[in-house]
């Protein structure tokens, strides 16, 4: 339906130092959908999100639906294992009243975190003594905490184990189906995106393909993405 409609893009180009990155890219999300970018290294991926979230110049039309909030998890999140922050302190970075922060946003604060399999105790833990799939759970619930109706996740699992990959991913599934969010991920892992994306955005500085996964990433078309590599799969069961 027309009115589900919440993200419409019609050829975005970006160009960086007079080098294009993305050229001519369409394509639309509907609420409550779960969106995969794929995509060899440098094929434009993150740029494409710094263009949705109007952080970089772009040509072509970009239409949020008026009113839409996102949410942003980052690749990669670095803080220096001996820089004294808390978890609770990063939390609180995002308090109006961060220097006495309310009980009630406290009890909100709790309340994301058990979403995301996290007790309270871990607030008091320090970010540089966090495992990467503690640090993943906690930007996912920093970027819950105003319950968006858009989250947008750049590999969300980079550089953790494949254990804690399947945490993550049946998280943002969790947030997809209870909360009904909308959900944009870049991935490398074609299981993942057989299980979890309704559809898949194929890019390599253009467009290759976009539509459902087991309809559109045939051979022919992995092969014209990749060029024969720059993919990687472990066992998953298939959506659900």
């Amino acid at each position: 339906m027309e009115s589900d409609l919440i993200l419409e893009v019609k050829n975005i180009s970006v160009e960086v130092d007079h080098e294009t990155i993305l050229k001519n890219v369409s394509f639309e999300v509907r609420r409550g959908e779960a969106l995969a970018i794929i995509g060899p290294n440098g094929a434009g991926k993150t740029m494409l999100f710094r263009a949705l979230l109007g952080l970089v110049s772009h040509t072509g039309e970009l239409d949020w639906k008026k009113g839409i909030q996102i949410g942003y998890v980052p690749q990669k999140f670095v803080i220096d294992k001996s820089f004294p922050l808390t978890v609770r302190e990063f939390f609180l970075l995002k308090s109006p009243r961060f220097w006495m922060p309310d009980k009630g946003f406290i009890a909100h604060l709790e309340h994301e975190l058990s979403l995301v399999g996290l007790g309270k105790e871990i607030l008091s833990r320090p970010l540089g003594e966090l495992s990467g799939g503690q640090m993943q759970r906690i930007l996912i619930s920093s970027a819950m905490l105003n319950h968006p109706d858009v989250l947008l996740f750049d590999e969300p699992t980079a550089g953790i184990d494949v254990g804690a990959e399947q945490t993550i991913y049946t998280i943002l599934h969790t947030l997809q189906k209870e909360r009904g969010t909308t959900v944009l991920l870049i991935s490398h892992d074609l299981n993942v995106v057989y299980k979890y994306a309704d559809n898949v955005l194929c890019i390599n500085k253009a467009m290759i393909c976009h539509g459902r996964p087991k309809e559109i990433l045939n051979p022919q078309e992995l092969s014209r993405l990749y060029g024969g590599g720059g993919f990687y799969h472990h066992p998953v069961e298939e959506k659900i």
